[in-house]
Order: C-alpha cells, then sequence, then structure tokens
C-alpha cells in the first residue's frame, strides 16, 4: 500500500502540471478583457500601462512559468514564514488578483472558513443522515420507511437550492421569524452567544444543502447495500449462526461502502469549491461567491488559482478513496 501511495503521489506531479497548462491556456483563449471595467475617461497610453503593470504585455510561456513558480514555490514559502516565522518569501511577488491587487491566497484563505462552516457542516451531517436512511432502506427494502426515504430523495433531486433557498427563508425567517435571512460574514465566534447565533444563521443554508447530499448518498447507500444482501458470502454468514446485526453491519457494510466511499472522497473537494447558488441567496462570502465575482471581473490569476486548487484536491481524494478500498476490502491489493 506504501509503495503505491508513493507512485500514485509521484504520477499526480505531471498530471497536475498539464491541469495547470489546460487551465492557463483555455482561460487564455476565453473572451473578456480585464481592461474592460477601466472607465472610458482613462487615456489609452495610461491603459497600457496598465496592462503591463498586470503582465499582459509579457508572452504567454513566460507569464504560464511565473505563474508556475509563484504558486509551487513561492505560495509554500508564504505559507512556511507564517507558520514558523521565517522570512523565505521576503521581497518575492506572489500571485496578485487582478481585481483586488492583493495576494490570491490570502483572499482564499479568508473566504475559507466561511465555505467551511456552512457547506463543510452540510456534507458532515448529510453523511451521518444518509448512510443510516440507506442501510435501513435496503434492509427493509418497500416497507413504509424506505417508500418515504425514496420520496424525499426525489424531492432533494428535483428541487432546486435557488427555490429550496428562498422557500425556507420566507418560512422560517420572514413568516416565523427563527432564523436570520442573511448570512453575516463578518461575526465572529467569541463567546457562548455568539456560537448560538452562529449556529442560527446556519441552520437554513445548511438544510438547503443537507437534503441535496442526502438525497444523493442515501440512494447510492441502498443500492450497494441491496447488491450485497444477495450475496452468497450473506447467505454463509447467516447458515453459521450469526447474527443479524453481525451480518449487516459488519459483513454486507463494510462491502457495501466501497463505492459509496468513492461518492463520498469525491464529494469532498466540492466542499471547498463553495455551493455557489446557496451561497448566492444566503449571501455567503464564501469561495463559490468568490469565484463567480473573478469569472465577472476577468480576473484570470484568482480564476486560474482557485480551479487549479480545486483540481489539486479532486486528485487528492482520488488517491485517498484508493487507499480506503484497500481498507475496507482485503481482497484489493496494489501489488
Amino acid at each position: 500500500m506504501l509503495t503505491f501511495t508513493i507512485r500514485r503521489l509521484v504520477l499526480a506531479v505531471p498530471t497536475l502540471l498539464f491541469i495547470s497548462l489546460v487551465i492557463f491556456l483555455l482561460l487564455e483563449l476565453a473572451p473578456g478583457d480585464p481592461m474592460a471595467q477601466v472607465p472610458l475617461t482613462v487615456p489609452p497610453d495610461v491603459k497600457e500601462k496598465m496592462r503591463e503593470a498586470l503582465g499582459l504585455g509579457q508572452p504567454m510561456h513566460i507569464r504560464f512559468w511565473k505563474w508556475i513558480v509563484q504558486f509551487f514555490w513561492i505560495e509554500p514559502q508564504v505559507l512556511i514564514d507564517s507558520m514558523f516565522g521565517t522570512t523565505f518569501s521576503q521581497g518575492d511577488l506572489r500571485v496578485i488578483s487582478w481585481q483586488t491587487r492583493s495576494p490570491v491566497m490570502d483572499i482564499v484563505v479568508q473566504r475559507i472558513p466561511q465555505t467551511l462552516w456552512v457547506v463543510g457542516t452540510a456534507y458532515v451531517v448529510a453523511i451521518l443522515i444518509a448512510l443510516p436512511i440507506g442501510i435501513y432502506s435496503a434492509y427493509r427494502q418497500y416497507s413504509w420507511f424506505d417508500q418515504a426515504g425514496t420520496f424525499v430523495s426525489m424531492v432533494g433531486f428535483s428541487v432546486p437550492p435557488f427555490f429550496s433557498g428562498v422557500l425556507v427563508i420566507v418560512i422560517f425567517s420572514v413568516q416565523l421569524g427563527w432564523f436570520p435571512s442573511i448570512y453575516d460574514t463578518t461575526h465572529r465566534v467569541d463567546d457562548w452567544d455568539s456560537f448560538v447565533y452562529q449556529l442560527r444563521q446556519m441552520i437554513m443554508p445548511v438544510m438547503v444543502l443537507a437534503l441535496q447530499i442526502t438525497a444523493q448518498l442515501s440512494r447510492f447507500m441502498r443500492a450497494s447495500m441491496l447488491d450485497n444482501l444477495n450475496q452468497d458470502y450473506v447467505r454463509t454468514a447467516r447458515a453459521k449462526g450469526l447474527s443479524e446485526y453481525t451480518v449487516v453491519m459488519v459483513h454486507v457494510l463494510r462491502n457495501s461502502m466501497i463505492p459509496v466511499v468513492t461518492v463520498i472522497a469525491l464529494g469532498i473537494p466540492a466542499i471547498f469549491g463553495g455551493a455557489i447558488i446557496t451561497e448566492q441567496v444566503f449571501k455567503v462570502n464564501g469561495i463559490g461567491q468568490l469565484l463567480i465575482g473573478a469569472i465577472q471581473a476577468n480576473d484570470l490569476p484568482m480564476v486560474q488559482t482557485l480551479t487549479f486548487i480545486f483540481a489539486v484536491l479532486i486528485v487528492l481524494f482520488n488517491l485517498i478513496a484508493d487507499v480506503l478500498y484497500g481498507i475496507l476490502d482485503p481482497r484489493i491489493r496494489y501489488d
């Protein structure tokens, strides 16, 4: 397993370099000009100097190489400096946002806690709800519980977040007045009352997101459990006199989790990507909203960096899913 992990990590390096090149070329070919937002009263020679200051006057391969050096070499040094108080990155030019003229990673670090508070919590809640529902629905197939779970899942799949988000705002915020309708991103948790308020403003966006994620994961869990409940090893385990709990929760569940692990692992990068629609509805100032704003402003360094971070997370969690396969199923070996 260790050899397989090292081999995959080494293979991930050229994979990520190729992905970064593809992202860079796609953004270069995309229509739009970062200087389009500049007022018409600005003289052309000043606009040209502004383009040069942004690095747009350099050849494409030079700009790509500079971004690679900044992302893979300078930004890790900045992280080390912030953790240990060193000065490795002092004087080096970082990846700068064209829109804000601030380092891109500093803005991302500011936005990630808001996204993790909402989207991360919704994902954890959805997993804790979806797995038991999927397991029991499969074990009691076609029961009233299974029928109710199927109905709720179809609703979760069918209702888009921009509708369910507005609906819960009208019901729980406007009509009942239980929760705030707008997420306060400036709120700081420093005592019990502020923590309670943080939970209150998280409930509605978490509810909307968890409904969608639960609908997906519970269906995957149910289908995987049904595939394994009729296998020969289940009949053999029951014939040996094992308790029903041991058969279902130990043998069947362990094998059923293998495909579900893929869905869960590949869904984790989406947490860091944010929930764009939900963040717009509840005014959560997270990563998803940051990406939309950068696209609208033609802020290529921001878009390129965020997109590449998502690609790194996908490659990483693919590897984690493969490692978990070997842990869940001893028959899987990476020799």
